[in-house]
């Protein structure tokens, strides 16, 4: 086709500020600085996307649900076929999903024939507690007509699992929204924060499994014997998904551990002006998850100037160099705490500052969203075959 810009429908599961959400908004603004005019959509029953985004945005409206995991993503696989039900809103020359619930929503309209083709992104491949739910993921993976990777780790993962090829896109960090140079709410977060008297360890994500929290706090409490006076801060946390029971574990853990009642400090879900703050404000970034499909908040934290401390296991080691960060075992507490307080050296610590922004200097979304434009020029043509 003669006309280059393509009308893009993104899709993904959440509002909240999630990996795939974050890069899909992300995704959205590179897209239209190139050019292209992607929407990025969304089920909510709230007022809109954890950031104001210069992308344009459809808020799907989320209809009520009683029951557990499987009953939620039914219900938003509906609430998704409802609203591209309409023509209207099915204008665009390529639909992409960022998971399963958005991808199970666009194979229904495909095998209904309104629509010709969908794209799925795999941020990693997913098992849930729930049998029903994994088959829906699988069925979304299985019938994409065209598939997306954050990661080489992805790749194989998907090869291996359903013998077809993804491409490579990356991830990338805006280096205008996460930098090292204060702002006003370095103010708000010194607020929050109080006062240290020892260095602050910052990790993101809250309390899951998928996050090691547990092992986490292990490791704490030996970097506690080393110093004394550091301190844990754990922010985020938002997630359709259960916790409960991990986090139960985790409250066994720390009254079990006796720290001082000022020694973590849990955030939960924050305003995301402050999230840069939070990472310029860490001594170390501590991120020893178990199961990642990037780890976005890496990039995020080295941008702002903060060391990191994670897992020694793919997809990490397949993005960052042997010098990049502070390296972990994330089954091993003593090999967690080691890295902390390497990391908290001062030479070690100016060495990883320095390779962390360069780190983050490699990865750049507009790189990611041209990475895209070939399969979705494909896909274009052939829904206008």
């Amino acid at each position: 086709m003669s006309n280059d810009r393509l009308r893009i429908a993104l899709l993904t599961h959440s509002t909240n500020p999630r990996g795939g959400v974050v890069h899909a908004l992300e995704l959205a603004e590179a897209l239209k600085s190139l050019g292209h005019q992607p929407v990025v959509h969304a089920p909510t029953t709230g007022s809109g996307f954890f950031r104001p985004t210069e992308a344009e945005t459809v808020l799907v409206p989320a209809t009520a649900v009683n029951g557990g995991l499987h009953e939620h993503v039914v219900a938003r696989i509906a609430d998704y076929v409802s609203h591209f039900e309409r023509p209207a809103n099915r204008r665009f020359d390529v639909f992409h999903a960022g998971d399963g619930i958005s991808a199970n929503a666009l194979l229904a309209l495909r095998d209904r024939g309104l629509i010709a083709a969908y794209a799925r992104t795999v941020h990693h491949l997913d098992a849930f507690a729930e049998p029903r739910v994994d088959e829906l993921e699988r069925c979304s993976i299985a019938a994409a007509d065209a598939l997306f990777s954050v990661s080489r780790r992805g790749q194989r993962e998907i090869e291996t699992a359903f013998g077809r090829h993804s491409t490579l896109v990356g991830n990338g960090v805006s280096r205008a929204r996460f930098s090292s140079i204060p702002v006003a709410a370095d103010g708000k977060v010194a607020a929050l924060l109080g006062r240290c008297d020892g260095p602050v360890i910052l990790s993101v994500g809250g309390i899951e499994a998928r996050k090691n929290t547990r092992a986490a706090l292990a490791a704490f409490r030996l970097v506690r014997q080393r110093i004394p006076a550091a301190r844990w801060v754990i922010a985020g946390g938002a997630s359709i998904l259960d916790h409960h029971a991990y986090r139960a574990g985790f409250e066994a853990d720390l009254a079990a551990a006796r720290l001082p009642d000022d020694a973590i400090l849990r955030l939960g879900p924050v305003d995301q002006d402050i999230v840069p703050a939070l990472y310029r404000a860490a001594d170390a970034f501590l991120f020893p998850s178990l199961n990642e499909g990037f780890g976005l908040c890496i990039l995020e934290a080295m941008a702002c100037g903060a060391p990191v401390v994670v897992s020694r296991i793919p997809p990490f080691t397949d993005y960052l160099a042997a010098d990049d960060a502070a390296w972990c075992d994330p089954a091993d507490a003593a090999s967690i705490a080691a890295a902390v307080v390497a990391a908290l050296s001062p030479d070690v610590r100016a060495r990883l500052v320095a390779r962390g922004f360069a780190a983050a200097d490699r990865h750049d979304w507009s790189a990611t969203a041209a990475a895209h434009l070939p399969i979705y020029r494909h896909l274009r043509e052939a829904a206008y075959a």
